[in-house]
C-alpha cells in the first residue's frame, strides 16, 4: 500500500505557494494499481497516523475500500505526502560518486544539515526561483519516513524506526549555501525546494540498499546512480542521527545524491525558468516539475 495526498481541484493560477496545501489535500493509497480516495476515513498522514502505523486504516479499507472513489492517476495533482514534519533532515556527500565529482573526501560520518520544514512541497507543485538566483542546482535522493520516536537506537535496530521511503530532489540556491556566508540552509529552504513524493512506500516493500536513481534535464540525462554508492546506509544514518537529535514520527531525512548535479559540471549547469525536470527512484514512482519564476 502506498500512501500519497492530492488536491481536489488545484487552482493553476494559485499553485505553487506560498506555503504547502496541507488544509486543501486530501488522503490517498495505492491499492493494486487503484489510486483511492480514502478522506472518508478520517485519517491523514500526519504524526499520529505514522506513530500507530498503518494497520488502522488498513482495517478501515477492509470494510470499506469498494466505496472508496477511484481517482484518475494521471490528472491527480500530487501534494506532500507527509503532514508537517518536525523536521527535514538532509545528508551531504553520501554518495562516493557526487563526493568525487565536488572534489572532496569520503565523509568518515555522516553531514548533516536541515531543510526548512515551509521548503516541503508535492512533485506536481512547480519549483519557484527565489529572489535573485542565478545558480539554483538538483540532487536527486531517497528519503526516509521515521515512524516512531527515536533516540540513541543501534545501526542494527534503525530499521524498526523506519515507516517506509519516498523520492525527495533537494534543491539547493548554490550562490546563497556558498557565497552568502557559507550558510547551506540558507541555500537549502527557500519555499518549493523539498518535493516529496509522489508516494511514502512502506519499508518492508523496499531495499535501501539496492535502488536506481535517475534524473533528466529537459530530457537530457544528468544523474544515474545506484543506492549502492552510499557511504553510510539508511540504517547508519538514522542511528548516528539519533545519537543527537529525538527523531520522531513523520520526519523526513534525506540521504544523499548521485553525481551528476548541476554545480559538478565544468562549466557548471544551473536550472533556468521553463526547465523542465523529471526524475525516478525504483519502486518509489517517478515525477517531472517546471522551473519557473
Amino acid at each position: 500500500m502506498k500512501l500519497f495526498r492530492f488536491l481536489r481541484s488545484p487552482d493553476p493560477s494559485k499553485v505553487g505557494w506560498p506555503l504547502p496545501f496541507q488544509n486543501r489535500a486530501a488522503p490517498g493509497v495505492v491499492l493494486g494499481d487503484k489510486h483511492l480516495d480514502v478522506s472518508a476515513s478520517g485519517f491523514d498522514f500526519d504524526r499520529t497516523f505514522f506513530t500507530e502505523g498503518q494497520k488502522p486504516l488498513e482495517d478501515w479499507l477492509d470494510r470499506n475500500e469498494a466505496s472508496c472513489p477511484i481517482l484518475d492517476a494521471a490528472s491527480l495533482h500530487f501534494c506532500e505526502p507527509v503532514v508537517e514534519p518536525s523536521k527535514i533532515i538532509a545528508i551531504g556527500l553520501n554518495y562516493r560518486s557526487h563526493a568525487s565529482e565536488m572534489t572532496s573526501d569520503v565523509p568518515r560520518e555522516p553531514k548533516v544539515f536541515m531543510k526548512a520544514t515551509t521548503a516541503l512541497a508535492g512533485v506536481s507543485d512547480p519549483v519557484k526561483l527565489p529572489p535573485g538566483s542565478l545558480e539554483l542546482d538538483y540532487e536527486l535522493e531517497l528519503a526516509v519516513i521515521i515512524g516512531k520516536m527515536t533516540r540513541h537506537v543501534s545501526v542494527a535496530d534503525a530499521g524498526a524506526s523506519i515507516y517506509g521511503f519516498a523520492m525527495m530532489n533537494d534543491y539547493s540556491e548554490r550562490e546563497y549555501q556558498k557565497k552568502r556566508e557559507g550558510q547551506w540552509v540558507k541555500g537549502k529552504s527557500c519555499d518549493t525546494f523539498a518535493p516529496l513524493g509522489p508516494y511514502v512506500v512502506p519499508a518492508r516493500s523496499i531495499d535501501p540498499t539496492n535502488l536506481e536513481l535517475n534524473l533528466s534535464v529537459n530530457r537530457e540525462v544528468r544523474q544515474s546512480g545506484s543506492t549502492r554508492d552510499m557511504v553510510f546506509s539508511v540504517f547508519d544514518i538514522v542511528a548516528n542521527l539519533s545519537q543527537y537529535m529525538t527523531l520522531l514520527p513523520g520526519d523526513v531525512i534525506t540521504t544523499g545524491t548521485p553525481s551528476g548535479v548541476g554545480m559538478g559540471f565544468s562549466p557548471p549547469r544551473f536550472l533556468r525558468a521553463g526547465d523542465s525536470v523529471e526524475y525516478r527512484i525504483s519502486g518509489l514512482g517517478s515525477a517531472r516539475q517546471t522551473v519557473i519564476e
